[in-house]
Formats: C-alpha cells, sequence, structure tokens
C-alpha cells in the first residue's frame, strides 16, 4: 500500500514550512503569505493528491462546520417521528449551501442534558438546532446562557432561546373548531406526546380553548396520551373504546400516532368518518394516502428544518442572533377523515 501524503511532504516539495502549507490549505486568514507562495503550495498540494486531515482543519480553523440537530426523543421514538425527513431535508439544504456537516443524535427526555454540553464543549459541533425540548429544561437555558449557539425547533414558555414554530395552540384550536362546526360534542384528544413536552402542552390547551368557546364542557376523560408512535396511537385509542359515552369525533395532535388510532377503530369495525370523525395534525405525506385520507393540519416540515438551520447558521457566520423568534403558518387540510364531504359543510 503506497505511504499517505503527509503536510511535511507538500512543504519539503514546495519549499516552505509546514506551518505554512497548514495556513494556506486551511485558509487561515491574516497571515502574511505572498500570492506566489499560496499558489506553489497549492499546486504542490494537487500534484501529490494531498488532503488535509479533517481534523487538522478543524483545529486550525476553531471550528468543526459540523451542526448538531438533536431530537429531545428516545431514539425508537425518533426514528418513527413520519415528520422528520422533510424537517431533516430543509436543515440539510441550509447546511450544504454554506458548507456545513448535519450531525444527528436523539436525547432521551430523562436523560441529562449532558449530551448537549459534550456536542459543544468536545467541538462535535458549532452549534445545535434542538427539536422538542421539554417545557421544563433548566440545562438547556443555561447552556443557551453559557453562550453556546442553539436554536430550538418549539420553545421554551420562560426562556428568550431563538426558535423556530408555529402556533401550536391556535393550530389545534382550527382543529377541533372545525369538527364543532361539523356538529360535533363529544370531541376527544389523543395527544401527540406526554405532558412534560411544551408542543403537547399548547396542542392541549388549545383543544381545550376551542371546547371554551363552544361552550363544551371539557372532560378529563376524553384526553388519552399518545407518544409520538403508531403503537401508542393503537393503545391510546384501544382504551378509548370504553369511554362512555363514546367520542363522535377525535382530534388526534400528531399523524403518526393517528396512523395507529385509526388501526385500532378498523380492527374493532369503527367505521371513519360515519362512526368518528378524525382530524390530525402535521400533514405527513402519508396522510392523503391512508383510508380514508386524513384531514389534518399541515405543519410546514421543510420550513422548520429550513429555518431553524438559516437562524442558526447566521448566527454563527455574522457572530450575532438575528431575531430571537420566527412563527411559520399552518393550515387546516380537509380530507375525508372529518366527514365534512359527507355532511356537505366544508369549513
Amino acid at each position: 500500500m503506497a505511504k499517505r501524503v503527509t503536510a511535511l511532504d507538500v512543504a519539503k516539495t514546495a519549499g516552505v514550512s509546514r506551518t505554512t502549507v497548514s495556513f494556506v490549505l486551511n485558509n487561515v486568514e491574516g497571515m502574511r503569505i505572498s500570492d506566489e507562495t499560496r499558489k506553489r503550495v497549492l499546486k504542490v498540494a494537487s500534484e501529490l493528491n494531498y488532503y488535509p486531515d479533517a481534523t487538522a482543519q478543524r483545529m486550525a480553523k476553531g471550528k468543526t462546520s459540523i451542526i448538531g440537530f438533536v431530537l429531545r426523543q428516545e431514539p425508537d421514538k425518533a426514528y418513527a417521528d413520519l415528520f422528520l425527513p422533510e424537517v431533516m431535508r430543509g436543515i440539510s439544504d441550509i447546511a450544504n449551501e454554506k458548507g456545513y456537516h448535519v450531525l444527528f443524535t436523539p436525547i432521551p427526555p430523562d436523560e441529562n442534558n449532558k449530551g448537549f454540553h459534550k456536542l459543544i464543549h468536545e467541538r462535535q459541533a458549532d452549534g445545535l438546532i434542538i427539536s422538542g425540548p421539554l417545557a421544563e429544561d433548566d440545562e438547556l437555558v443555561q447552556l443557551y446562557e453559557d453562550g453556546a449557539p442553539v436554536v430550538l425547533m418549539g420553545k421554551l414558555a420562560n426562556a428568550s432561546i431563538p426558535h423556530v414554530d408555529v402556533d401550536n395552540i391556535e393550530s389545534a384550536k382550527m382543529a377541533v373548531s372545525h369538527l364543532i362546526k361539523l356538529g360535533h360534542k363529544q370531541i376527544a384528544m389523543v395527544t401527540n406526546a406526554s405532558r412534560k413536552y411544551t408542543s403537547c402542552r399548547d396542542r392541549l390547551e388549545g383543544y381545550k380553548a376551542a371546547l371554551e368557546e363552544a361552550n363544551i364542557p371539557f372532560n378529563e376523560k376524553y384526553v388519552v396520551i399518545g407518544d409520538r408512535t403508531p403503537e401508542s396511537g393503537h393503545h391510546a385509542m384501544q382504551s378509548m373504546l370504553y369511554l362512555s359515552p363514546r367520542p363522535t369525533a377525535l382530534f388526534i395532535a400528531s399523524d403518526t400516532v393517528a396512523l395507529g388510532c385509526m388501526n385500532a377503530l378498523y380492527q374493532n369495525g369503527i367505521r371513519v368518518p360515519e362512526d368518528v370523525a378524525i382530524v390530525g395534525f402535521d400533514d405527513i405525506p402519508l396522510s392523503k394516502f391512508i383510508a380514508p385520507p386524513l384531514s389534518t393540519i399541515h405543519l410546514p416540515a421543510y420550513g422548520l428544518g429550513w429555518g431553524a438551520a438559516n437562524l442558526l447558521v447566521q448566527w454563527l457566520e455574522e457572530k450575532q442572533i438575528p431575531t430571537h423568534e420566527v412563527i411559520l403558518e399552518t393550515e387546516l387540510i380537509v380530507r375525508e377523515s372529518c366527514g365534512a364531504f359527507m355532511k356537505g359543510n366544508i369549513e
């Protein structure tokens, strides 16, 4: 096997010091190196087929050119999340355009935040995008206050961490209000995640607000916890079948969870939308292809990823935060699962 060409080989052939080679190949600014020397080093490196070691490059530049994308979820739930691919595509498009790589890692909610600190302080990433923050996450707040570049997808109510999000309260209210306009009063909810997540709390608040506005009493028994996977939706729906009176409509705060709910209904001979109307949340690509097609709140998944990555890269490149909040619009997508077409009343 041929001997690997080193920076010292390039330096000897070009007649310069090894330090000069490092400065030229890593494009270190502020060094007084003539254009002639720079061109000679680059020519020799090309002729010798020399490529700088990635670790050495990072050390020379003082940056990794890596963005950490962290999901605050258990790995099995993170990889089951059908909303994720479009988010990652948005992040990747900005990262590729700006010369960054993306490091994806799930960090379970019950794990302490040393994972955040490790990603930043051990120089594995220049900054972090954190999706699905917990409603109470003091160590995450501390990380930001210590000066780490952190952007959230989602938000923390009592912190000023820069974030890109949607209005989860109003979006959930939109979904439930649609079911109310279709004549439903027995409306249950299956959450997208546990109540320790901000998104769950906000969507539950929107559900309650819609009921209150329509003078429909809130019934705690009508709220069942989902947990980001179809399996959790299946279990939630099985428990809901024993409610009395049984709901005539469901707001399911995650399309991924809704897949499991609809399967449980099918297995029990309960028809959608004839027996129970459903509105989901996310508008994952599969939503329009299941039977019946799922009415849902469209979240701009690509835009959330793109917006968070763009915000973080601007912060890293310009050394300042361009804005602390970006709120994207949502939209109610009416398909067959809510029964609007059957009732001839589309809102």
